[in-house]
């Protein structure tokens, strides 16, 4: 009875699914938000928000139903080791070999990124309880997600405090021949995407200006040793030594799995919350 009454008496931190429309993007957009224990019981209190990105092919979802957000911040918070915060991942793709869109940049006929800053953010800060500012706003993400949140880091620099990549897609080489593709082939227009947003390039062209934005940012860039994605990563480790730009470099054993970005969560949740307020 003591056990029952622990695990489902009380206040309880939630996750909810949610719809916004885009103008953007001229689409009904989905996500997925974790409020912490304290949000109901403390209406006037703000808190710190984490943007995490899923995947290529998976939804908002993923992060929730095998990534288990909310069981790892449940856990964090009350070791001490995470603080409450709001937790959001957006929907950027779905099932792209059917034909669905997929990438968090500006693409033709997808301009994802302007939706992100101009449409999405402003909506999750305005309606909800988000203090909103760079020292407590943190993105991390997942394979495409880690891509996409390492290149929101960079370019916006402003408003992160930290960026927490994981298998990160931080760049795709060019391919040795143009392969033919049909006009508005969708997984063609996200590898151009990544190419024209490339990580690792993004650092190498960094001016001295530009350089001292990036160290205003805490960036940790976690990959596994099986990963298919490590020698991207590595280069992109090499190019943050070379402009001695601070951060953390992890090779763990592992591969591009959800067990991998599973453990890699407990890790990441506690790292931003270190960075937030500072």
């Amino acid at each position: 009875m003591g056990l029952f009454a622990q695990s489902n008496w009380g206040p309880q931190s939630k996750v909810e699914m949610k719809t916004i429309h885009s103008k953007v993007l001229d689409a009904e957009r989905e996500y997925t938000i974790f409020l912490p224990i304290s949000y109901e019981q403390e209406p006037d209190r703000a808190y710190p928000i984490l943007y995490l990105l899923h995947g290529m092919t998976d939804t908002n979802k993923g992060w929730y139903d095998r990534g288990h957000v909310k069981d790892v911040m449940d856990v964090l918070v009350a070791s001490g080791e995470a603080v409450e915060m709001i937790v959001v991942t957006p929907n950027a793709g779905g099932n792209i070999y059917e034909g669905v869109w997929n990438g968090y940049f500006n693409m033709p006929g997808w301009a994802y990124e302007t939706f992100f800053f101009t449409e999405f953010m402003p909506y999750i800060e305005s309606t909800y309880r988000v203090i909103g500012n760079k020292e407590n706003r943190a993105v991390a993400g997942l394979s495409m997600g880690g891509g996409g949140a390492t290149v929101y880091g960079q370019k916006y620099p402003e408003k992160f405090s930290s960026v927490y990549a994981m298998s990160a897609l931080m760049s795709i080489p060019e391919p040795d021949e143009e392969q033919p593709h049909e006009p508005g082939d969708k997984m063609v227009l996200l590898m151009k995407s990544v190419r024209e947003n490339c990580a690792v390039q993004f650092v190498k062209d960094a001016d001295e200006e530009r350089v001292n934005a990036l160290r205003s940012v805490n960036w940790f860039v976690d990959c596994g040793d099986d990963d298919f994605l490590l020698d991207r990563n590595i280069e992109f480790n090499q190019a943050m030594r070379e402009k001695r730009i601070k951060h953390e470099f992890r090779v763990r054993d592992g591969g591009h799995t959800w067990e991998y970005w599973h453990s890699a969560l407990y890790t990441c949740l506690s790292y931003v919350s270190r960075g937030f307020g500072k």
